[in-house]
């Protein structure tokens, strides 16, 4: 986002929307992931088994959809990730809460729970974008970015597509009190935001050749 705040702070008379700006699609097309859908269960048995002082390697499961031909109601794919722990988080222990006594009590591993969680692109689109404040500025007087990026329609086909085929792969390892969670957090609130300085072979239509130079500027990368 950094960079897009630079290039749109940085006008001339030839560059008067941003440097390299002639297309006018500088801070347009922002993506990011979507984290909002999880899914919490336990699974009885084997415990006899417990890993003392960390959890199990976490898994992650890469995307299995619209791999070869657009087989789902959306666009692009998600990566699943879980985890699997006896933890003792959410478990009441009666007696005195205090003491060496309540804290092995509280030590003690519980069953199985396992939590899963989606990684889902999201689609660059032109609505998703960022752009100078014109009345606010930092400490240094420099305008501050206004962010404008939301989900649509195949961000949440996506969040229930994600949802349905979880708990039908946790229901088929044999697991129980399966539930779901959408937590409905505000696009920007994780990690891998990208976008804003778009790439292409045609500058009307994108700011960067295949070579992250800019089309108006070919000294910039």
């Amino acid at each position: 986002m950094n960079t897009n705040l630079i290039l749109l702070n940085s006008i001339s008379s030839r560059f008067p929307n941003g440097l390299g700006n002639d297309s006018g699609l500088l801070g347009k097309y922002i993506a990011f992931h979507n984290y909002r859908g999880s899914i919490t269960a336990t699974r009885p048995g084997n415990l006899q088994d417990y890993y003392y002082g960390r959890r199990p390697t976490s898994i992650v499961i890469p995307n299995f959809r619209n791999i070869q031909t657009q087989d789902t109601n959306f666009q692009g794919g998600y990566m699943t990730f879980y985890t699997a722990d006896r933890s003792s988080w959410g478990r009441s222990v009666e007696g005195e809460q205090i003491g060496a006594a309540y804290k092995e009590k509280l030590a003690e591993p519980g069953e199985w729970g396992i939590y899963m969680m989606m990684q889902g692109e999201t689609i660059p689109k032109l609505e998703n974008h960022v752009r100078l404040s014109p009345d606010q500025v930092d400490e240094w007087g420099v305008p501050l970015l206004i962010t404008s990026i939301g989900y649509d329609q195949n961000d949440e086909l996506m969040l229930q597509d994600f949802l349905t085929q979880g708990v039908a792969m946790l229901k088929a390892a044999g697991c129980e009190n399966i539930k779901e969670h959408d937590s409905q957090q505000s696009p920007g609130l994780d990690i891998h935001v990208m976008g804003g300085v778009r790439m292409g072979e045609n500058p009307e239509t994108s700011l960067l050749n295949k070579w992250n130079q800019m089309h108006a500027c070919p000294n910039v990368l």
